[in-house]
């Protein structure tokens, strides 16, 4: 796979940290200038143009090649305003940046004792080098997991262990700040989906999300603020949605919505409720379900899920979002803020129980962390003391015969599931080990009658990221997606020549957004793409209701 610029100017390529080396020095910058001028320089956007890899059903350990995906670069957040009401300093770095960073980085040390420990036990084995999603893209050696984290290590030894106090960098394994250095720290740390896929394979338990998520915080003190994800962080907090949606926006959206089943059907009975006091269940989904391909198609499921079984439910326009991407970027703050809308709905509403849809992040926030921030929840039902997965919901209802299926309405599919990371080695599902694999796929089953599951190494808790998640999305970061995507379109490509496959599901938002944009650079069809409950609402027979 190769890749060219398309702009002029800027700066030259960095030459890669190795795993035992400090930061070379980096060209491009004027040498008077100041710091500010000289990491913008050093971080500047570039648009690159990007080609797929060749398909061949396999992926190999590349060769390293340092400085490989320098320029892949992400864009910073510059309305000042958004910055003001998130916290941040606005007008790129702060004059006092290493005071600030120091301080920043020394709170996430004391904080958070799990960084600490982090930074003291890698042995360097090696075992994570070659499992990254991004480092099997790119060849890039600081895209191995070990070397991204040396980026903070390096520093820690530097400024907050002994041998660093006394020897500076002379020391071993340390290095000073610098604006290369912190060039280094923005472009690498935003080339990590916080997947946590090295953490399954290192023998120590390293978990480079959380090294990476203290990195991006401290990136952000000092004025390195992410656009993509900031920019949606500001307007859940202020519009209540990632997509920024006025309250009459949303209600249009879910009457579409409605109006559409009801014609795909012929069944004028079916609804989707807004704002209804006194439902039995609050549902929260990520706002791309109300219109966005293949987005939708699962709300349509969800939907004549809660239809045929009987359940009164409810969606609210206050808590019209359940994506959260505080987490993202290691802001309690921030994922506390936007949760609290869920819980202030579920409460002005005076539901029973809340169940949340197809989203990895958000079922994380939901399930792991809600409780912590929000609870105790004894204003809901004492048989559903924890928010519920929809999958979840489903199954239970399946097995317990509340829903007609007819599964050959899916003949027309041969099916695989990839494992979303947040839902796969993030949390759990059902209250069992490993119910949040058995769980959506056996509603796939349920629904569909051929189902081929991709090689055990790369899905379940060993799968792989999408390419896209813990928000790197956007757009400004496509040759970073493409390469990350690799790994997991090889095993699709493999399982589609050897069986048949030409669907995949999914239930994640930011899988669905990022694989649909993926498949057609890949060479598949966008339609192979889907949720689970897409699968549902093909099979669920909407009629008379089996009640409960």
């Amino acid at each position: 796979m190769t890749e060219e610029k398309t702009t002029t100017g800027g700066t030259p390529a960095m030459g890669g940290t190795p795993a035992t080396g400090g930061t070379p020095a980096t060209g491009g910058a004027p040498a008077a200038c100041t710091p500010n001028d000289k990491v913008m320089q050093l971080i500047k956007w570039e648009k690159i143009k990007y080609k797929p890899f060749e398909l061949t059903g396999d992926y190999e350990t590349p060769k390293v090649t340092p400085g490989a995906s320098n320029s892949y670069r992400s864009q910073l957040y510059t309305d000042s305003a958004a910055l003001g009401r998130l916290g941040y300093p606005a007008g790129g770095l702060v004059p006092n940046w290493k005071d600030v960073f120091l301080k920043k980085m020394e709170e996430m040390l004391t904080k958070y004792r799990s960084v600490r420990l982090f930074m003291e036990i890698c042995v360097r084995c090696g075992s994570c080098t070659d499992k990254c999603h991004y480092y099997l893209g790119t060849g890039d050696p600081l895209n191995m997991p070990v070397a991204r984290q040396e980026l903070m290590r390096r520093v820690y030894r530097r400024y907050f262990t002994l041998p660093g106090k006394l020897l500076g960098s002379a020391a071993p394994g340390t290095e000073d700040l610098s604006e290369e250095l912190l060039a280094q720290w923005y472009i690498y740390f935003y080339q990590c989906s916080e997947c946590r896929r090295c953490s399954v394979f290192c023998p120590y338990g390293i978990d480079t999300a959380e090294i990476t998520m203290a990195a991006r915080e401290i990136l952000s003190s000092v004025g390195l603020v992410h656009k993509y994800m900031n920019e949606i962080i500001d307007k859940a907090q202020t519009a209540g949605n990632n997509l920024g949606m006025i309250k009459a926006a949303v209600v249009n959206a879910l009457e579409f919505v409605q109006d559409d089943l009801q014609e795909q059907t012929e069944n004028t009975d079916i609804l989707v409720p807004i704002d209804v006091v006194g439902a039995d269940v609050l549902f929260v989904t990520p706002s791309a379900d109300y219109f966005a391909t293949p987005h939708i198609e699962s709300l349509y499921g969800y939907a004549k899920v809660f239809h045929q079984a009987g359940i009164s439910w409810t969606m609210s326009t206050y808590a019209s979002e359940g994506g959260n991407f505080g987490l993202f970027v290691h802001s309690y703050k921030h994922m506390k803020t936007i949760n609290k809308r869920i819980w202030d709905a579920a409460r002005d509403l005076k539901v029973k129980r809340v169940i949340g849809g197809e989203c990895g992040h958000m079922w994380r926030v939901l399930s792991s962390f809600s409780n912590t921030m929000w609870g105790p929840f004894d204003y809901l039902d004492p048989k559903y003391p924890r928010p519920q997965h929809i999958c979840e919901f489903t199954l239970d209802l399946m097995k317990r015969g509340a829903l007609k299926i007819d599964k050959t309405a899916n003949d027309d599919v041969i099916v695989t599931m990839h494992d979303s990371c947040q839902v796969a080695r993030g949390m759990e599902m059902g209250g069992y080990p490993e119910g949040q694999f058995d769980i959506p796929r056996g509603v796939i089953k349920g629904v569909c009658n051929k189902y081929v599951d991709m090689r055990e190494d790369t899905i379940k808790g060993k799968t792989f990221c999408c390419g896209a998640g813990q928000g790197l999305l956007g757009d400004d970061m496509m040759p970073t997606r493409v390469k990350g995507a690799n790994p997991r379109m090889q095993e699709y490509h493999r399982v589609q020549r050897d069986h048949g496959v030409n669907f995949m599901a999914l239930i994640c938002a930011i899988c669905k957004a990022h694989l649909s944009k993926m498949f057609p650079i890949y060479g598949f069809q966008m339609e192979e793409v889907g949720g689970i409950h897409q699968l549902v609402a093909k099979a669920i027979v909407v009629g008379a209701k089996e009640g409960v």
